[in-house]
């Protein structure tokens, strides 16, 4: 069976660039330059005769038919990924660098990345203080742990016992965010520490 489908290059781009909000964090990703990714995006959109950014003078943002484009193209992603650790011995396979505000107590935000790391063994986790919306916008960091609610097109914030969690729409039902969000937001219960596979790196500052 022969199936009608766009270049994957083309999916790769849209689907970076809307998971970072930005052709210039797409192209760092994928080792290409922004011009790419934008003519990519492009020709994605008039192969399919549909807009799926608005294009912004320092941002893309998602129109209603690219969020619905994007997670079909994110589960098609996901079945191949799936498929691809399948083969791979196991370790860490991803990072995920999580910033906070500057003056918040990472004690209590070690203890439920513990259960972080045990429920997602292949990820790796950075931790950035002090880091904010403006680290999150340059694509510094995934996600942010902010001490007051801000909003921003194209970003989800949403609260937390203490502070606010934001990250871009295009991640916000990523596996690894999904999970980051239950451990913020669920009990404390530590798994035996040797369940704990994948590290907590060292702080950037």
């Amino acid at each position: 069976m022969t199936y009608l489908l766009p270049p994957l290059n083309a999916l790769r781009a849209f689907e970076a660039a809307a998971r970072h909000l930005s052709f210039k964090q797409a192209a760092h990703e994928l080792h290409v330059t922004a011009g790419a990714v934008s003519q990519q995006v492009r020709l994605l959109e008039e192969r399919l005769g549909v807009q799926l950014f608005e294009r912004r003078t320092r941002q893309v943002i998602l129109t209603s038919p690219g969020e619905a484009y994007l997670m079909g193209v994110r589960q098609a992603f996901r079945c191949l990924a799936d498929a691809t650790a399948e083969l791979r011995p196991e370790g860490v396979t991803s990072l995920l660098h999580i910033g906070v505000y500057a003056s918040f107590v990472v004690d209590g935000l070690r203890t439920r990345l513990a259960q972080f790391r045990v429920a997602q063994p292949q990820v790796a986790i950075r931790l950035s203080q002090p880091a904010g919306l403006h680290e999150l916008l340059e694509g510094k960091v995934d996600v942010v742990i902010a001490q007051r609610l801000q909003r921003y097109p194209g970003y989800r914030c949403e609260p937390l016992e203490s502070g606010f969690l934001i990250g871009p729409l295009g991640t916000s039902d990523c596996p690894e965010i999904e999970t980051l969000r239950s451990c913020l937001h669920g009990p404390v219960e530590l798994e035996p520490a040797t369940t704990i596979k994948a590290p907590l790196l060292p702080f950037a500052r």
